[in-house]
């Protein structure tokens, strides 16, 4: 099970990237959304982005609240590049 703040940030990042590359549709938007979504599936164990946002959601569903979200330095501890 992947680490609870690892992967919100993974969900959001692709989101974020899936929602750039609708609207820019560049080669560049195309790479990093296409980076962010092979991550997904290999935190979460799985071969396809659909399966890997079930799996997060299953995996976040699973972690018990705990208090105010975590620092940004406890958010930082894997960061994603191009």
């Amino acid at each position: 099970m992947a680490n609870p703040a690892t992967l919100r940030k993974l969900v959001k990042r692709y989101e974020a990237l899936r929602s750039a590359h609708a609207r820019l549709g560049t080669s560049e938007s195309g790479r990093h959304l296409e980076d962010v979504s092979y991550t997904l599936c290999v935190t979460t164990g799985t071969r396809t982005v659909p399966d890997a946002l079930i799996a997060a959601e299953t995996q976040l569903r699973a972690v018990p609240s705990a208090g105010p979200p975590a620092s940004p330095a406890a958010l930082s501890e894997v960061e994603l590049t191009a």
